[in-house]
């Protein structure tokens, strides 16, 4: 086994690895750039290496740097996690030019399954079933559009080199095909240096499901069971479990015999994972085979009692695989669940900026012993895998994710019962998250029945974003309590008098509290928003008067950070409060509600407005400019491509008008809200 290993990684996945690491007794190693100086995973090992700026192209796709590092500090293998480097056959051969174990497959299994057209045609030779596509080394725009035409519409275009959704547009027509083309070709070269694509049927109601494979050196090869990865929004997972439930066991067993016989026809070696699409008939058609761990690899962990990472550093260090097939057993059921940072309501638009406030349900981050998961008593029923801590900021340079949620259930209905207690007990300040995305979805009848494929959110889309009932007057009670505390109020039982700020010689004390509601937008009125608290002389009587309704109110500190404990007559609530200036952020009974004191010695600001103005949506990068001025276009005609997160963002016209001014160029980074054009919007 090694003394040593370099993870290179960042984020939750480095987390992972180095959390094995200490309890096998590996000395692990860390890179970082510069937006990640302070992050959790250069915390979390043993030695850290900065390797240069920000951007993964400045720091964690440099192959150099990373080998550089590794060989400084004497480590004798490198674990690529997942993305990045770690389908990258250039990278792999480095580390075996270099002397070091890469703890991954052999190059030539990558070079094999990096390339999706290459992995099909293997595929095709082995007698795997294929969706009907088009997978040919002729690149030619007019030939690409001749194969879809033939094929048949609708069409999946996908990056042949790709994976994680970048790179897939779905073209419904044939006069859309060649704007598609062009956009997945340029997001394509862009994530993963390579624009060639491949085309597919696009099947209607498919269901994604996967099988993850080990092999050693030694001829052994085994696959740990299916996942169900289906819920997914733009082409990435959301939600996945395992055992991908409703499926017979002979199509289990059969999925996993072909994936097992995949690996084997290119000499695999480690982790992988091999993806199918499936049909509602149970018809299976090979995707592709992920030549490294996946991200939902933990759902496998919680059911087979199984640390798949130190599998790989055993497998790398060419030791047999550590149970056969007849050793493997299911144990229950998990789900994890990706909590990113994110406006589901805006298209799933990456959020960025400062955790001022995380707090995850009761759990572990990682769960394993010497003795596995398996054993009775032994397996965490919540687990959280997560690279960021409160105080650490969400960047546009990298994947937006915030932590991912796992919960384990002797049946499915007990997975899901305790993630979604667990997703209510989640609570995040500061970027925009998934979170009620996810409850959401987690309460909805097909998730919850089971009947999933890949476009479920899409065809559920007006139930998942329905306005939910929520606590607001409980909530609004907790924000007055919490908003007495700071300015130096007191709770009931206790004198006002103590407070200067309620002292009047011959009266009572009335305070009037107005609120706006962030969730919804608006500034909350009488009737909606407004608490009126009253304070008697006697200091033993305190009134809340709220929606025209006097009644007797009282608050006290809760026993954890940020609690308070309100009552409203006979009604009583409990929650935490964070307060961020004048905006209070409250959880109580399971929902999450924001509300902005309208402090009335403060001045309002006065609204930005104006038609014609066209802003960026998130922090990013300009990597087209489609108009010039003068242009005059329609409402809905693109304007500019941005690129942030990896995804690529096209601003269409708000309305028909001339351009009159470009104010970026292509390769520009611009900030959040900022101005990129100018649009004459043309008068009705």
């Amino acid at each position: 086994m090694f003394n040593k290993i370099l993870i290179a990684n960042r984020g939750e996945i480095a987390c992972r690895v180095a959390a094995t690491c200490k309890r096998l007794g590996i000395a692990s190693v860390a890179v970082y750039s510069d937006a990640d100086a302070n992050a959790k995973h250069v915390a979390a090992c043993d030695e850290a290496v900065h390797i240069g700026g920000s951007t993964a192209a400045q720091s964690y796709l440099r192959v150099e740097r990373i080998i550089e590092a590794a060989r400084a500090t004497g480590a004798q293998a490198v674990h690529p996690g997942y993305g990045f480097l770690s389908e990258n056959e250039d990278f792999a051969h480095a580390c075996e030019a270099a002397g070091i174990v890469f703890i991954g497959p052999p190059v030539e299994a990558i070079a094999a399954m990096g390339s999706k057209a290459a992995a099909k045609a293997l595929m095709h030779a082995a007698a795997v079933p294929l969706v009907p596509g088009y997978h040919g080394d002729d690149q030619d725009p007019q030939l690409l559009h001749r194969e879809a035409d033939a094929i048949g519409y609708p069409v999946l275009l996908k990056a042949s080199a790709g994976g994680g959704g970048k790179g897939m547009r779905v073209v419904e027509r044939s006069e859309d095909f060649a704007a598609a083309l062009a956009s997945c070709k340029r997001e394509a070269a862009s994530s993963f240096g390579n624009d060639r694509v491949l085309i597919e049927k696009y099947l209607t109601r498919p269901r994604h499901v996967e099988v993850q494979v080990f092999a050693d050196r030694h001829g052994g090869a085994v696959y740990l069971f299916d996942r169900d990865c289906s819920v997914q929004r733009r082409h990435q997972k959301v939600l996945e479990e395992a055992p991908a439930p409703g499926l017979s066991g002979e199509i289990k067993r059969e999925m996993g015999e072909a994936a097992v016989a995949a690996a084997r026809a290119v000499n695999y070696v480690g982790a992988g994972t091999v993806e199918f699409i499936m049909t509602g008939t149970g018809d299976f058609y090979f995707m592709e085979m992920n030549t490294r761990l996946q991200v939902e690899h933990p759902v496998t962990e919680m059911v087979t009692g199984q640390d798949l990472v130190e599998w790989q550093l055993r497998v790398a260090a060419d030791e047999p695989l550590p149970l056969t097939q007849a050793q493997l057993k299911i144990d229950g059921h998990a789900i994890e669940a990706r909590i990113y940072a994110e406006h589901p309501a805006r298209g799933f638009l990456p959020s960025t900026g400062t955790l001022k406030h995380l707090r995850m349900p009761d759990g572990v981050e990682f769960a394993i012993d010497a003795a596995g998961l398996g054993e009775p008593g032994r397996k965490a029923p919540v687990r959280i895998d997560s690279g960021v801590r409160e105080g650490d900021t969400i960047t546009p340079f990298y994947d937006p994710m915030i932590a991912k949620l796992i919960v384990h259930g002797a049946t499915r209905e007990e997975a899901l019962a305790r993630l979604s207690r667990a997703l209510h007990a989640c609570e995040v300040v500061g970027p925009h998250t998934n979170v009620e995305f996810l409850q959401s979805i987690v309460a909805s009848e097909p998730f919850a029945t089971g009947d999933l494929d890949t476009g479920l959110i899409e065809r559920h889309h007006d139930a998942l974003f329905a306005p939910r009932k929520k606590p607001f007057k409980e909530a609004l009670a907790l924000a007055c309590a919490a908003l007495l505390k700071r300015e130096g109020g007191t709770a009931h039982g206790a004198s006002p008098w103590d407070a200067l700020s309620h002292w009047r010689l011959n009266s009572g004390y009335t305070q009037t509290l107005g609120w706006r509601d962030l969730d919804s937008g608006s500034t909350a009125n009488d009737s909606e928003g407004t608490f009126t608290v009253t304070f008697a002389r006697d200091g033993n009587t305190q009134t809340l008067e709220h929606d025209g309704v006097r009644e007797d109110f009282s608050w006290s500190d809760g026993s954890g950070p940020h609690e308070f404990r309100a009552t409203i007559r006979d009604a009583r609530a409990t929650g935490r409060v964070f307060v961020d200036v004048d905006t209070f952020h409250v959880f109580c009974l399971g929902e999450a509600l924001s509300f902005e004191w309208q402090n009335l010695l403060a001045h309002a600001a006065d609204a930005e407005g104006g038609e014609g103005r066209l802003t960026a949506p998130m922090p990013g990068k300009v990597i087209a400019v489609l108009v010039e001025p003068g242009a005059v276009v329609e409402k809905g005609t693109p304007l500019i491509v941005m690129e942030a997160m990896k995804m690529e963002h096209t601003i269409g016209a708000p309305a028909a008008g001339t351009v009159s001014e470009v104010l970026y160029a292509v390769g520009d980074q611009v900030a959040d809200g900022a101005q990129l054009l100018v649009l004459d919007v043309q008068q009705q």
